[in-house]
C-alpha cells in the first residue's frame, strides 16, 4: 500500500511538472453549480477549458482547433492529447478543499515530503485544489512552515496557499490545539506570520473576542488575507463586529465554538445573516450529524463550503496518529486526542462529502457539487481570474481552470482527474 501510495505521489509530481496537453472529455453528464446537463462534452487547449457544449458538430469543430481528432476517441484515457469517451460518467469540476490538515499518513505541517504525499491522497479523491491547513505550534515552526508552502506553490499548481488555524484561538474552544501554543493576536505576532507567508496566507482562523482579535481581523484583511470567525466563544455582537472587520470565513460551522441558544444567538446567525461570509462545514455524519447538517445547509444557500479538516489518518487504517505534537488515536475513522477524548479532524475527504450529500441526504447534485466546487473557490475570488490560480475555478465553462473530474453514476466515486489540464489518473 505504501509503496502503490509513493508511485501515485511520484506520478503526481512528473505530471505537474510537465507541460499540459489538449484534451477533450465527450458523452458525460455536466453536474456544476450552473446545472446538469446530458450529452455534454469539453475542450481544453492545455491551458483552460476553451469549449463546452452538446452539440456533435460543435465538438469536432473544437477538437480540430486544438489539433485533436474528435473520432480518435476511447474509453480509456491517456495523458498525452486525449479524446475521452465518457460513456455517460457524470463530469464535474476538481473539487476545492479550503480547510484540511492532511492524508495518507502525513500533514501539511510535515515539509516537502509531507504535502507531496498528503496532496497525493486527497488528488485521488478528486481534491485538484487544497488550500493547506497549518496546525497551531509554536510561532517559530508556523513560520517555518508557511516558509514550505510558499516555496512549494511556483511549481504546484494544485496548493493554492496555506490556511493558520491558530495561535489565535479561545482556550475554551481549542478543540485539538495545542493550548501551550495558543496566544492574543498581538501586531508583533501578525507582522511575523504575515512576513513568513510572504504572500501564500490564505486565511487565518481567529476568535474575535480576544483582546486583540478584532484588531488582528483588521490587520489580515488589509494585507488581503481571509480571516475566519472559528474556535471561539464570541457572542453574537462581537462576530457581527469580526465580519464587519473583514472577516469573511466561518470555520468549519457548529464545531469549536458556542452553538444556537434563543436567548444568546452567538456566532452562528451572525454568519449566517451576513451574505459576505462563506461557510464551512465538515459533511461527515460524525463532526455534524445529519439533521443538522440538513440545517446548516439551509442557513445560507449557495455559501455552503464543504470541507474535510482531514488529518494524516485520512485514507489510512485506524490506529495512533499525531496532530501536530499530540497524540491521536482513530476507531472507527474517527480521530479523537488520547489525551482527553476531543474531536481531533476527520478523516473525511470531499469525495464522500458529496457523495453523503447526494446518495444519503438527498441534496440535489447540482447543490453538492456547488459546495465542493465554485462556493470554496469563492472564498477567495478563485471563482474569478486572479494571480494565484489564473483561470477561475469552480465551473465547467470556457475560460475556466481545466480541472475535471469523471465520477461513476451511481456511487459519485472518482474514477479520473486533471488538475491545470494535467491528467492525473
Amino acid at each position: 500500500m505504501e509503496q502503490s501510495r509513493e508511485w501515485f505521489a511520484n506520478e503526481v509530481d512528473v505530471a505537474l511538472a510537465q507541460s499540459a496537453r489538449p484534451f477533450a472529455i465527450h458523452n458525460a453528464r455536466k453536474v456544476d453549480a450552473r446545472g446538469v446537463a446530458e450529452h455534454y462534452w469539453l475542450v481544453s487547449d492545455g491551458s483552460a477549458i476553451l469549449a463546452t457544449g452538446n452539440r456533435d458538430d460543435d465538438f469536432a469543430a473544437a477538437c480540430a482547433s486544438v489539433g485533436l481528432d474528435a473520432d480518435a476517441d476511447s474509453d480509456s484515457v491517456s495523458s498525452v492529447g486525449s479524446v475521452t469517451n465518457a460513456a455517460g460518467r457524470m463530469m464535474t469540476p476538481g473539487y476545492v478543499d479550503i480547510h484540511a490538515h492532511g492524508s495518507w499518513g502525513s500533514s501539511f505541517d510535515d515539509g516537502v515530503q509531507g504535502i507531496r504525499m498528503a496532496r497525493a491522497g486527497h488528488m485521488m479523491h478528486g481534491t485538484t485544489r487544497q488550500v493547506l491547513s497549518l496546525i497551531t505550534n509554536p510561532l517559530d515552526v508556523m513560520c517555518a512552515n508557511l516558509q514550505t508552502v510558499r516555496g512549494m506553490m511556483g511549481a504546484r499548481p494544485d496548493i493554492l496557499g496555506a490556511h493558520l488555524e491558530g495561535p489565535f484561538l479561545a482556550l475554551s474552544r481549542k478543540g485539538a490545539h495545542d493550548p501551550e501554543c495558543l496566544k492574543d493576536s498581538v501586531p508583533e505576532y501578525v507582522d511575523r506570520l504575515l512576513h513568513a507567508a510572504n504572500g501564500c496566507l490564505r486565511q487565518i482562523t481567529i476568535a474575535p473576542e480576544l483582546p486583540h482579535g478584532i484588531d488582528a481581523i483588521r490587520r489580515f484583511a488589509a494585507a488581503g488575507v481571509v480571516p475566519a470567525v472559528g474556535h471561539c466563544d464570541a457572542d453574537y455582537a462581537t462576530a457581527c463586529r469580526g465580519f464587519d472587520s473583514g472577516a469573511g470565513i466561518m470555520t468549519h460551522m457548529f464545531n469549536a465554538m458556542n452553538g444556537l441558544h434563543h436567548r444568546e444567538p452567538g456566532p452562528i446567525p451572525a454568519a449566517v445573516e451576513d451574505p459576505r461570509v462563506t461557510v464551512e462545514l465538515i459533511n461527515d455524519g460524525f463532526h455534524v450529524q445529519d439533521p443538522m447538517v440538513r440545517l446548516g445547509f439551509g442557513f445560507a444557500p449557495h455559501r455552503i463550503a464543504f470541507v474535510t479538516d482531514a488529518m494524516a489518518a485520512t485514507d489510512c487504517p485506524d490506529g495512533h496518529y499525531l496532530l501536530g505534537a499530540l497524540d491521536v488515536n482513530v476507531i472507527d475513522s474517527h480521530a479523537r486526542l488520547a489525551l482527553n477524548g476531543a474531536i481531533a479532524g476527520s478523516t473525511l475527504t470531499l469525495e464522500k462529502a458529496v457523495q453523503r450529500a447526494v446518495l444519503e441526504l438527498g441534496f440535489t447534485p447540482t447543490d453538492a457539487v456547488e459546495a465542493a466546487t465554485l462556493i470554496p473557490a469563492k472564498a477567495f475570488g478563485f471563482d474569478r481570474a486572479n494571480p494565484v490560480t489564473k483561470q477561475p475555478l469552480g465551473l465547467l465553462a470556457p475560460g475556466y481552470a481545466a480541472d475535471v473530474l469523471l465520477l461513476n453514476p451511481a456511487t459519485w466515486a472518482v474514477e479520473h482527474v486533471w488538475c491545470d489540464a494535467h491528467f492525473l489518473r
